[in-house]
C-alpha cells in the first residue's frame, strides 16, 4: 500500500521534514557523484555493520566512533533510488503533520531517537552480520508511529493494488499503519532464517515504530483549547 495523502491539515510550514528531505537527497547525490568503488567505501564506513558494533565489545581494536557513529550516520544512506523515494515520500505524507503537532525542536528529537532506536533494535536481532545497513526507515517508522497516537482517526487516501489493478481508497490511518506495522514484523522473523545476506532491515522499522509512540506522547505539545464567552 502506497499512501499518497492525508486528510490532516496543518497550521505552520513542516521546513524540518523539507531539511531532513533535503540533507537525504544531497548524501545520495553524493554517494552516485563519487563513483562505485568510493560509494561502497562510503557505505562500509559510515553504514551500520552490527559485527563491528559487536568486535568492539569483545575487545577487538575497534573505536568507538566507528562502532557507535554509524548508528546517526547510516540514518542519512540509501541503497539505491526506489530507497530513497520511497523513504522520503513517506516522510513527507505523515511527517508533516507530526512536526506541526509536536514543534520544530521536538521534531528533531523524536526523529533522532527514533532513528537510533530502530539501529539499535536491528542491531539486536543482526548482531554478527557483516552486511552494512544504511537507511532513514527506522526514523520514519518512528514518525509513522507518533502519527498513530496523535492521529489515529486521520484517513489516509491510499494506492491498493487489487489483482492486476491499482485502486486509490480512503483507509482510516490506525488501519493502515497497524497493518503495516504487521507487515514489517512478520517480514523480520521471516528473514531471521537468511543468514548473511542483504535485504531490508525490518527490525528496525519495528523498534522505530514503537520507539515513536512513547516518545510522541511524552514529546507533544498539548492542544490549545478554546474558551468560550
Amino acid at each position: 500500500m502506497i499512501p499518497l495523502r492525508d486528510n490532516v491539515p496543518r497550521t505552520s510550514w513542516p521546513w524540518v521534514t523539507l531539511v531532513v528531505i533535503v540533507a537525504n537527497c544531497y548524501v545520495f547525490f553524493h554517494e552516485i557523484a563519487v563513483g562505485p568503488l568510493q560509494r561502497t567505501l562510503m557505505i562500509h564506513t559510515y553504514g551500520l555493520i552490527p559485527a563491528r558494533t559487536t568486535a568492539f565489545f569483545t575487545g577487538v581494536h575497534v573505536s568507538a566512533a566507528e562502532a557507535f557513529g554509524p548508528f546517526f550516520s547510516s540514518m542519512f544512506l540509501h541503497g539505491g533510488w526506489l530507497h530513497l523515494i520511497g523513504n522520503m515520500w513517506f516522510l513527507w505524507i505523515f511527517g508533516d503533520n507530526v512536526e506541526d503537532r509536536v514543534g520544530h525542536f521536538r521534531y528533531v528529537c523524536l526523529y533522532v531517537l527514533c532513528g537510533l532506536s530502530g539501529a539499535v533494535t536491528f542491531y539486536y536481532f543482526s548482531f554478527n552480520s557483516t552486511i552494512p545497513t544504511v537507511g532513514a526507515s527506522g526514523a520514519i517508522a518512528g514518525i509513522m508511529g507518533a502519527y498513530l497516537v496523535t492521529f489515529p482517526g486521520a484517513r489516509v487516501l491510499t494506492l491498493v493494488p487489487i489483482f492486476v489493478f491499482l485502486t486509490r481508497v480512503e483507509i482510516p490511518a490506525f488501519v493502515m499503519l497497524i497493518y503495516w506495522l504487521l507487515v514489517q514484523f512478520a517480514s523480520g522473523v521471516i528473514s531471521m532464517n537468511v543468514q548473511q545476506q542483504g535485504g531490508v532491515a525490518w527490525f528496525a522499522h519495528v523498534g522505530g515504530f514503537l520507539a515513536g509512540i512513547p516518545l510522541m506522547l511524552l514529546l507533544r505539545r498539548p492542544r490549545r483549547r478554546r474558551i468560550g464567552l
